[in-house]
């Protein structure tokens, strides 16, 4: 027998297992993979906030996420057994995953996000591209975009690790928002210099956006500006992420 901690609930092994396979079978994925979900089967009801499973899968449904993986799929067609099955997709679905893009590259929950729609519209100027540069300012992504993280989970690894420095103090915080002025440093420690330079060797994007000022010899950075809608490496169209919200939010 498996103990619900929240609510006290008392649910049999099988019937959870059970229950999970017809979830998978209906198509909705839970965050864990098979050998992971039928060990530990309460994931599917309460499933992570960081995405675990494989990522080319998610690549190959989506399109290209630099923030992701820098890996490419041998197969372009979607993941599953009806992957290449020619379907008309709704406008719901086309919105979906545009939304899908952004939370999977920038490796966001979806209550992340929507917190980050409600900052977004609270501001001047267009939500979409406000909501790309709340994103695009994060720590782990700014670590990411100079080099010092081959992708974004990468990235945020070696901020929760006390890797980085944000204006000579330690930020374990991977969603800070990085502001003009802003000097990010890899920590005065021989592992993390090792870390750092051993992935600038083979950063994740050629090049480095003009909002950011990388000093490869002293492995630090500086913010000397705002971030710019064409220099997102993401290739998404921001407004239907929007509008998918506009109902929910």
């Amino acid at each position: 027998m498996l103990t619900n901690r929240l609510n006290g609930l008392v649910l049999p092994a099988d019937r959870i297992v059970d229950s999970c396979m017809r979830f998978r079978s209906a198509g909705l994925k839970p965050s864990m993979t098979d050998s992971r979900l039928s060990a530990n089967p309460f994931h599917l009801f309460f499933p992570m906030s960081r995405y675990r499973g494989p990522r080319l899968r998610i690549t190959r449904r989506l399109g290209d996420l630099p923030g992701l993986t820098r890996k490419a799929a041998k197969r372009s067609y979607p993941p599953g057994q009806h992957g290449q099955a020619r379907r008309k997709r709704s406008e719901y679905a086309i919105r979906l995953e545009e939304k899908q893009k952004l939370r999977f590259n920038y490796g966001v929950s979806e209550r992340q996000l929507v917190r980050y729609v409600k900052k977004a519209r609270a501001q001047e100027g267009s939500t979409g591209t406000n909501l790309l540069k709340l994103l695009e300012n994060r720590l782990d992504n700014v670590c990411f975009r100079i080099g010092f993280g081959p992708t974004v989970p990468g990235a945020r690894q070696l901020v929760n690790h006390g890797h980085v420095t944000v204006n000579g103090r330690v930020t374990d915080i991977a969603s800070y928002q990085c502001k003009s002025g802003d000097v990010i440093a890899i920590r005065e420690r021989k592992c993390s210099k090792l870390l750092a330079e051993a992935n600038l060797q083979f950063p994740g994007l050629a090049n480095v956006p003009p909002h950011l000022e990388l000093d490869k010899p002293k492995l630090s950075a500086k913010v000397v500006g705002r971030a710019e809608r064409e220099w997102v490496a993401l290739e998404i169209n921001e407004l239907l992420v929007v509008e998918y919200y506009s109902r929910k939010v």
